[in-house]
């Protein structure tokens, strides 16, 4: 009986520590190749400690460094359209009184750089800058071979800020 439950145990180990496939390699490959492919944000990592700060600040409130995200946030990268709608957890430094309402990184770019190059370990990395709009953004953003990336998102008004998400075909 002790046996049968090691051998249960082990089996199960195993099986929690299999990585979780998002994509084909095919359909991965494909979408890289095209430059069309939809990011899709599950998590957030504010750099600073202010947003944690202001988050334990209310009541009933357990926030930490990661941040779990609703459904929707994401960007959309097309041959001749980026758009990004992403949460923006931190301190922005210039920042003027019309855009207080529209909190988070919101932008559709027509006029955009896009450059690509293999990391030391196989996955892909994409350096994307807007060119037309009003914040200097610059997206960077791994895919790994299981379809999982990594979107590192820097600003010259605001603290950098990091998701990780999943990649799938554009929509």
């Amino acid at each position: 009986m002790r046996t049968l439950i090691i051998m249960m145990g082990a089996f199960f180990a195993m099986l929690s520590c299999s990585s979780q496939v998002y994509l084909d390699p095919q359909t991965l490959a494909s979408a890289i190749e095209s430059k069309e492919f939809d990011f899709n944000a599950t998590k957030a990592f504010p750099m600073g400690n202010d947003a944690i700060n202001v988050m334990n600040s209310l009541p009933g409130s357990n926030a930490n460094r990661i941040m779990n995200l609703d459904p929707g946030y994401g960007f959309n990268l097309k041959k001749n359209l980026l758009s990004v709608y992403l949460p923006y957890f931190g301190r922005a430094f210039n920042i003027s009184p019309a855009d207080v309402n529209n909190g988070g990184i919101k932008l559709e770019s027509k006029d955009f750089t896009v450059s690509q190059k293999a990391t030391k370990k196989g996955n892909t990395l994409f350096v994307i800058t807007p060119r037309d709009a009003k914040e200097n953004y610059v997206f960077n953003l791994e895919i790994f071979k299981n379809g999982s990336a990594f979107l590192s998102v820097s600003s010259n008004n605001r603290q950098p800020i990091s998701f990780d998400g999943n990649v799938s075909v554009a929509k």
